[in-house]
């Protein structure tokens, strides 16, 4: 169970910090997506594009197995 707690962990902060240039494919904004302003500046936590993202990198690893 902790392990999949750190995984998710991790797939957000990198998910986070590639979010600029995935905005552009229309990732960072589905519902689920929160974001807010803080102090003058946005901060996002993708948890519906993290999940979606997951499902398609699980996906493809079955069909290559």
């Amino acid at each position: 169970m902790i392990r999949w707690v750190i995984v998710i962990f991790v797939a957000l902060v990198v998910f986070a910090n590639l979010l600029p240039w995935l905005q552009k494919l229309g990732l960072g904004r589905l519902p689920g997506d929160l974001r807010f302003r803080l102090f003058g500046k946005i901060f996002t936590i993708p948890f519906a594009s993290t999940i979606l993202l997951s499902l398609a990198i699980l996906l493809i690893a079955k069909v290559l197995k």
